[in-house]
């Protein structure tokens, strides 16, 4: 059996609800969005690195940083981002839908999705399909093409097409799924590592410059670490509520 090609989406967009730009927003040295990339690059199963952006005009930024970094870029629609997926992702078996908005994603993680994906002959593998054990902003979602085509063809629906592939989580009647929870001393409960709001972002800075420059390949383990030994910062973004899914 033939390996199978796995691409890795990234979605970045200059437009953002609560905190335009922020995918701009610079992190030890490299744009919010160029940390992502990188960090996903080192995924050992992944075979390249696509950033999913917009056909606005804005977002020419998003196709210079992937001219800087060497990473493809593909523009789509803005609403429908399952078909942005489908035309980025073009010619993979597997993708693995990463957000622009997840700047401390492990590579690790990524690659135990993947490898919990074949394992299981599934549809689509999460780490936060039921329950989100982890910090949210260590969230991983893969998912075979074939099942991104299904979805499109049978939702229409604006909340599943603006969320890429939640049309094939929230139907496991139609999709056989698989998910897998952090072990013990990967849980910190009420962390909160992703960046929707000014808070969040002064947090995840905060790590960067402690970690990034000492060791830029840390992972998951070094920032509960770190947060553990600096507890006070939780208080930083801890007044910031999740996005829900039908905010877009």
């Amino acid at each position: 059996m033939s390996k199978r090609r796995v691409i890795a989406t990234i979605e970045g967009r200059i437009a953002s609800t609560r905190l335009p730009g922020k995918i701009l927003y610079p992190l030890a040295g490299l744009p919010m969005l160029g940390q992502i990339a990188q960090r996903v690059r080192r995924a050992q199963r992944v075979d390249e690195v696509v950033f999913a952006t917009t056909d606005t005009p804005t977002d020419q930024v998003v196709v210079d940083l992937g001219r800087r970094l060497g990473i493809r870029v593909h523009r789509g629609s803005v609403e429908d981002l399952s078909e942005r997926l489908r035309d980025a992702a073009k010619g993979a078996d597997i993708v693995v839908q990463i957000t622009g908005d997840c700047p401390l994603v492990d590579p690790r993680l990524v690659d135990m999705a993947i490898e919990l994906l074949e394992q299981e002959q599934a549809d689509y593998v999460s780490n936060s399909l039921h329950t989100c054990t982890y910090p949210i902003g260590f969230d991983v979602r893969a998912f075979t093409m074939e099942a991104l085509l299904r979805s499109m063809s049978l939702s229409n629906d604006p909340i599943d097409r603006v969320h890429g592939s939640y049309f094939i989580a929230r139907r496991p009647d139609l999709f056989r799924h698989a998910s897998w929870d952090a072990s013990p001393e990967l849980r910190y409960e009420g962390l909160r590592l992703t960046v929707d709001e000014p808070a969040d972002y002064e947090l995840v800075y905060q790590i960067y410059e402690k970690l990034a420059y000492q060791n830029p390949e840390f992972g998951i383990a070094e920032v509960i670490a770190l947060v553990r030994q600096n507890s006070s910062w939780t208080r930083i973004n801890a007044a910031v509520q999740q996005k829900q899914v039908k905010e877009g």
